[in-house]
């Protein structure tokens, strides 16, 4: 399939400004700064609630063994716990701690108020509604 000139522009267009908008957004984040795979691994069990250390290494595509220290290291700043799955004695399920909701609730806040605030200075009315469009047609070109 031959890739046209406009959906190549796009797709590097796309890719370098949502990096530059991570970098932004991350960068609004608390002072105790995560690695990008300990923010997953947060936000993971923050969309589906408890998951073992193999299934977050699946999810995210690492090694087993760097899975454990990263939930490792978030066991130890107390976002996140393990418990004995109640089915199989050998695995532990980790979920997130009250500590570890409340740091993702706050950066998120943070974030979005910084977004909300930054589209609101520097775009007009009909620049934020083609943004949504825009993404929203985004939005149906991951669900391909």
């Amino acid at each position: 399939m031959e890739i046209s000139e406009s959906a190549a522009l796009a797709a590097s267009e796309v890719r370098v400004t949502f990096g530059r908008l991570r970098r932004r957004l991350r960068a609004l984040a608390a002072s105790d700064d995560l690695t990008p795979s300990q923010e997953a691994v947060l936000s993971r069990l923050d969309k589906h609630g408890v998951a073992s250390a193999s299934d977050l290494a699946a999810a995210e595509r690492v090694r087993p063994q760097s899975m454990a220290a990263t939930v490792a290291v978030l066991v130890e700043l107390g976002f996140v716990q393990r418990t004995p799955d109640p089915d199989d004695g050998r695995k532990q399920l980790i979920s997130l701690t009250t500590a570890g909701v409340e740091r993702l609730q706050g950066d998120r806040q943070v974030r979005q108020e910084w977004l909300a605030a930054t589209l609101q200075e520097k775009c007009t009315e009909e620049q934020r509604q083609t943004i949504i469009q825009a993404l929203a047609l985004l939005d149906e070109v991951t669900q391909a």
